[in-house]
């Protein structure tokens, strides 16, 4: 188990806004990298800059010691490790599992569990900053699982991301996640509402945005996602149906603690009508279209 980084041979399932980016910049970094996605000609541009293929997920677990996954769905997650062609039924032992999607800290649990059963080690390892984030090598990675596991992919997490913190045992970097969607849901409607405002009071948004940014009411979100609304640029960068899925998540793990978040539920609904009206592959900053 000792040093496995230094020969380290990564497979990494999933290559679309995010896995794209995280895989081109482990292979600028070195690593030997193969990948495995469902759509083979979302990996074309990847296969040119040398990373290998793998057929399925199965053949992937049967050349890597480490995997890694950044898919779109819990269910997603599930058929890839626990499926009847899943890696933890193919990969050898030791092997690490890296879970970087968001997805439910129970699946976190029992992945790791059924990990463990076969010798292998996992962690849930979520991020947050979206396409900018994943391009610049600049994600932030919270990770749940054993801390020595985590302390032997470090150099891995430091090729993605920045803000790279250890939160305690499995599931717990899913849970750091939903905190982090928490924020950002509130957050989305806050800045969405300052710049609509801005506008129907006749200011320059893009000047209203050099006033408030460095303030009290600076955050990532006003910085990077109402510079696109004010462009109409509503590519995504994190899809609005990823982003449902997610604070499906929170309110469900909220309502098994007894927690009532009205930010979190207003944030939903309000998402969930423009998914009805057909934004749902929008980027969140779409949210802006709610208004007009």
């Amino acid at each position: 188990m000792a040093h496995l980084i230094e020969t380290a041979k990564i497979g990494f399932i999933g290559t679309g806004v995010m896995g794209k980016s995280m895989v081109s910049n482990l292979l600028k970094a070195g690593f030997n990298v193969t990948v495995y996605n469902r759509t083979k000609e979302k990996a074309a541009d990847l296969l040119k800059a040398g990373a290998g293929w793998a057929e399925s997920p199965k053949e992937l677990a049967k050349q890597t010691n480490v995997i890694i996954s950044i898919v779109g769905y819990p269910s997603d997650v599930e058929e890839i490790y626990l499926g009847e062609e899943g890696v933890i039924h193919y990969a050898d032992e030791n092997t690490i599992i890296i879970d970087m999607t968001t997805s439910t800290p129970t699946l976190a649990k029992k992945i790791a569990s059924c990990a463990k059963e076969k010798g292998m080690y996992s962690l849930d390892a979520p991020v947050s900053g979206g396409d900018i984030g994943a391009r610049d090598g600049k994600l932030a990675i919270m990770v749940g699982g054993e801390q020595d596991i985590f302390n032997e992919v470090i150099a891995i997490f430091e090729v993605l991301g920045t803000n790279i913190v250890y939160q305690g045992e499995s599931g717990s970097g899913q849970h750091t996640k939903m905190c982090n969607q928490i924020a950002i849901a509130s957050n989305m409607i806050g800045v969405t509402e300052a710049i609509v405002y801005a506008q129907k009071a006749g200011l320059n948004p893009n000047t209203v945005l050099k006033s408030i940014t460095s303030g009290a009411a600076g955050s990532w979100s006003l910085s990077n996602l109402v510079p696109r609304m004010i462009q109409g640029d509503f590519e995504p960068g994190f899809y609005i149906k990823h982003f449902l899925k997610d604070m499906k998540i929170a309110l469900e793990e909220a309502e098994r603690m007894n927690l009532e978040l009205p930010g979190l539920t207003l944030a939903k609904s309000l998402y969930d009508q423009l998914a009805e009206a057909g934004e749902e592959d929008r980027g969140t900053q779409a949210l802006y279209k709610y208004f007009f």
